[in-house]
C-alpha cells in the first residue's frame, strides 16, 4: 500500500510504499476512502506533542470499507462502509479517560495511508447522508466538540454560546451543534472572513478578540454567556472570566496559546463559575455524537481536499491556520 511516512520532525511527509497491515485477533483493516487532518498532526511534525516515535503514518481521522478482519471478529464487519473512533483505550470511567487512553496516529500507524488496521470496536457505520470525505472528516474533531458542548457544558436549549477561535475543526463542529440545539451562537476570530463565516452559518455576531473592548460590546449586544467553548488559553482567559454570565460554565479543550497570565478569582468565587476540561470523547461520546449528527444531518465543513500524494499542501495551510473547516485526504 501507498503511505505517508513522518520520518524527521519539521520535514515533509514522505510518500512511500509499505507491506500492506495484517488483521490480528479483534482487529480489522480498512481500505481508506478519505482521511483528515487535526491540529495534532501539525503539532507532532514540530515536535510539540508528547510521546513522538518515528517513523509513523500518521493520521487519526478516517473512513473507508472494512476489507480484513481478524480472530474474532463478527464476519459482518467485511464489505461494511465505516468510519473510525480514533481514541484508544478510554477506559471504565466516562468522566476521564484511564492512563492507558491514545489517539490514532501516534504513536500507532494511522490514517494517512490506502489501508489502516484498528480493533474492531473502534469502527462504526458510516452515516448515510456523509460522503467519504464528510466522513473522514467528523471523528476526532466531531467528537470533541460534542463532549466540550454536552457532556462537560451541559448545553441547554435557548443559551447563549461563545465560541472562541472559530474556523478551526472543533470550533466549527461545536457551532454547528449548538445551532441544531436551539443556542444562541456568538463567536471570536481575528478573521473577518472568519467571523462573517461563522454569521452565514447562523452565529448572530463575530468579535476580534485583538480589540480590548470585544468583550464588553459582546456582552452589551447579546449579554454575558451562559457557556463558553475555548481552546487558547493565554492572556485572553481573564476576558472570559469577566463576561460569561454568573453561574456560567468555562470549557477548554486546549491551550494554544499557553497558560493563562494573571487570573483573578475573585470574580471565579463571587460568580459561582465553573472552569470544566475536556479532552476527546469516550465511546459513549462517539455514539451520542453520530446519533446527534445524523438526528440534524448536520455535513462536516471542508476547506479543502487533496489527494494522497499532496498532503504537505494541507499540512502548510495547517501551519498558517487559514482554513475554515477540515483539511482532507482523498485516498480511494
Amino acid at each position: 500500500m501507498k503511505a505517508l511516512v513522518l520520518k524527521e520532525l519539521k520535514k515533509p511527509y514522505e510518500l512511500e510504499n509499505r507491506d500492506d497491515p495484517v488483521p490480528g485477533p479483534g482487529e480489522a483493516v480498512v481500505s481508506l476512502k478519505a482521511a483528515a487532518f487535526n491540529r495534532r498532526d501539525y503539532w507532532i511534525t514540530q515536535g510539540m506533542y508528547p510521546g513522538i516515535e518515528l517513523p509513523v503514518i500518521p493520521g487519526s481521522d478516517g473512513a473507508g470499507i472494512v476489507k480484513a478482519i481478524g480472530e474474532g471478529v463478527d464476519e459482518t464487519f467485511l464489505e461494511r462502509e465505516v468510519i473510525i473512533d480514533p481514541g484508544m483505550d478510554w477506559g471504565d470511567d466516562e468522566n476521564v479517560q484511564s492512563d492507558r487512553f491514545h489517539i490514532l496516529g501516534m504513536p500507532m500507524d494511522g490514517t494517512f495511508a490506502e489501508q489502516v488496521v484498528v480493533p474492531a470496536s473502534q469502527l462504526h457505520d458510516k452515516p448515510d447522508h456523509l460522503s467519504w470525505p464528510e466522513a473522514a472528516a467528523l471523528p476526532l474533531a466531531g467528537v470533541t466538540g460534542y463532549r466540550a458542548l454536552f457532556t462537560q457544558g451541559k448545553l441547554q436549549t435557548g443559551e447563549h454560546v461563545l465560541i472562541t477561535g472559530i474556523g478551526g475543526g472543533v470550533a466549527t463542529f461545536a457551532l454547528q451543534y449548538a445551532i441544531a440545539a436551539g443556542a444562541t451562537v456568538t463567536v471570536t476570530s481575528s478573521s473577518e472572513g472568519k467571523r462573517n463565516f461563522a454569521q452565514k452559518l447562523g452565529a448572530v455576531a463575530g468579535y476580534d478578540y485583538r480589540s480590548d473592548d470585544w468583550g464588553k460590546q459582546l456582552v452589551a449586544e447579546h449579554g454575558a454567556p451562559d457557556l463558553i467553548i475555548d481552546s487558547a488559553g493565554g492572556d485572553g482567559y481573564r476576558t472570559l472570566l469577566e463576561i460569561a454570565a454568573p453561574g456560567g460554565r468555562i470549557v477548554n479543550y486546549g491551550a494554544t496559546a499557553g497558560p493563562p497570565g494573571k487570573l483573578d478569582l475573585f470574580k471565579l468565587f463571587w460568580k459561582q463559575l465553573q472552569l470544566i476540561g475536556s479532552t476527546m470523547g469516550s465511546p459513549a461520546d462517539f455514539v451520542s455524537m453520530l446519533e446527534f449528527v445524523k438526528q440534524h444531518q448536520i455535513k462536516p465543513l471542508i476547506d479543502r481536499t487533496v489527494p494522497l500524494k499532496d498532503a504537505n499542501e494541507n499540512l502548510e495551510a495547517m501551519a498558517t491556520s487559514e482554513q475554515f473547516g477540515k483539511l482532507v485526504l482523498e485516498i480511494g
